[in-house]
């Protein structure tokens, strides 16, 4: 045997070994599900462009529910292709620094928008002290970036809210919100609700749900007397409420797409667990409450994708790239709600907005993706003799298979849990190497800060 064959035996021999110990070895190359071949980027290389994908509540549970619904259990989903695969811890901190086990939204966001731990409620503010904290999307407008925010929550919920926003408690979402916030408001020198923020920093695009957030009327500042919509227009934004309306935008000008009232209504429906359980049941792939027209979000990731692409080319922009953060809301607030099949049908939906930033980023490979979770949640698959103490259901899965689901962090009734597990983070792209092993959740600021060389 030739020493050159010896060595590249020697090389696949260590690279298996390295397999079996459960050791990530990221690969020279891979495929995109539209089946071009993608190099593997190095780490040192930047990115042009950056998107960043959050499963609201998205645990391993939650992943591995939505996966032996609709694949099987030895299918994969979107997310189950990255290259590069690891976990983040993604505790909170109390006012003194010491660690809360279990995180909100509001915190765990702010961990990986700022690259600091605060206390739960929080937007993007010091947990001692309530001062703003720089975020990656201010960074990112600061270098010149053209950036965006899709959520099928309300725009002004903790996980986009933390992007282009810093307020003393989540809840101080529009301007008749601001009752937890007297230091944030206008009149004593704050900068105002999460809604008026979010447009003052005319970010390049915002779709979401939170229409009556935006309708409320401003009562203090340049724009008093109007709705925080009509703030939006003033400072140049096209404003939709439709996909039909969201698909004749043109690039340009700043788009704010409001979609529902609230939450934007889920994609599927089904019973909702129960205690002594249901009987097996599959989950209707519709809801009757979801108006005709709502946007789907794997719709609205590909058209953010197409506005900031076109924000960042030489005619509209400087060419310098974008970040886009997409968030999958309703998989937590269905985990709450102890409702599995509309827990899986916005996984399943948050997995198509994955294939869509895969498949971009197939064609721009220049194009960190990283897809990861907030924080964990509740539900759990056990065994179909097991007979939960709370509410569980049974599911009969896309294979035939009945599958058990139990909601048990909280008594029946009330609303279920986050949990203080460590969540999965995947990547690909330059610096997709950084998310292997365990790390924190304020670590994510840092890769992406590092890979868009942000100063």
């Amino acid at each position: 045997m030739s020493r050159s064959r010896m060595h590249r035996r020697g090389l696949a021999w260590g690279a298996a070994a390295l397999l079996v110990a459960g050791v990530a070895v990221p690969a020279a190359a891979y495929a995109s599900d539209s089946g071009q071949s993608v190099a593997h980027t190095p780490k040192s290389k930047q990115a042009k462009n950056v998107i960043l994908l959050i499963g609201d509540g998205m645990g391993d549970s939650e992943i591995t529910l939505a996966r032996d619904y609709t694949v099987g259990a030895a299918g994969r989903l979107n997310m189950d292709k990255f290259p590069s695969t690891g976990a983040y811890t993604t505790y909170a901190v109390d006012k003194n620094g010491k660690p809360d086990y279990v995180t909100d939204s509001a915190a765990s966001g702010t961990g990986w928008a700022t690259g600091h731990k605060t206390v739960n409620g929080r937007i993007s503010k010091t947990p001692g002290t309530d001062k703003p904290l720089p975020t990656i999307l201010e960074l990112a407008q600061k270098n010149g970036l053209a950036t965006g925010s899709v959520t099928t929550a309300e725009l002004t919920d903790a996980t986009p809210a933390v992007l282009a926003s810093h307020v003393g408690d989540r809840s101080c979402q529009g301007p008749a919100d601001m009752k937890k916030c007297s230091a944030d408001t206008l009149r004593n020198g704050g900068l105002g609700s999460i809604a008026e923020q979010s447009v003052n920093h005319k970010v390049d695009v915002l779709l979401g749900g939170g229409k009556a957030r935006f309708d409320q009327t401003i009562t203090e500042g340049p724009y008093k007397g109007k709705t925080v919509t009509e703030q939006a227009r003033k400072l140049g934004y096209q404003i939709v409420t439709d996909d039909k309306g969201l698909s004749a935008v043109k690039p340009g000008k700043p788009v704010l797409g409001l979609f529902a009232p609230g939450n934007v209504p889920v994609e599927w429906t089904g019973k909702p667990a129960a205690v002594g359980g249901t009987d097996p049941q599959r989950c209707t792939t519709g809801n009757a409450g979801r108006p005709a027209g709502t946007p789907r979000l794997e719709n609205q990731t590909r058209k953010a994708l197409a506005l900031l692409e076109a924000k960042q080319s030489k005619k509209h922009g400087n060419g310098k790239g974008f970040f886009l953060q997409v968030e999958g809301a309703s998989i937590d607030k269905q985990d709450h709600a102890a409702d599995p099949c509309g827990q899986i049908g916005e996984t399943a939906a948050f997995d198509r907005a994955v294939k869509v930033a895969r498949d971009y980023a197939a064609k721009h490979p220049d194009t960190l993706v990283v897809t990861t979770a907030d924080h964990g949640h509740t539900s759990q698959i056990v065994p179909l003799e097991a007979t939960p103490p709370g509410l569980s259901s049974t599911l009969v899965t896309n294979e035939g298979g009945k599958l058990k689901v139990n909601y048990s962090t909280n008594t029946p009734g009330q609303s279920q849990e986050h949990t203080g597990t460590q969540v999965r983070i995947a990547a690909q792209g330059p610096n997709a190497d950084r998310v292997l092993g365990v790390t924190d959740q304020t670590d994510l600021f840092t890769t992406l800060r590092t890979a868009l060389r942000l100063r």
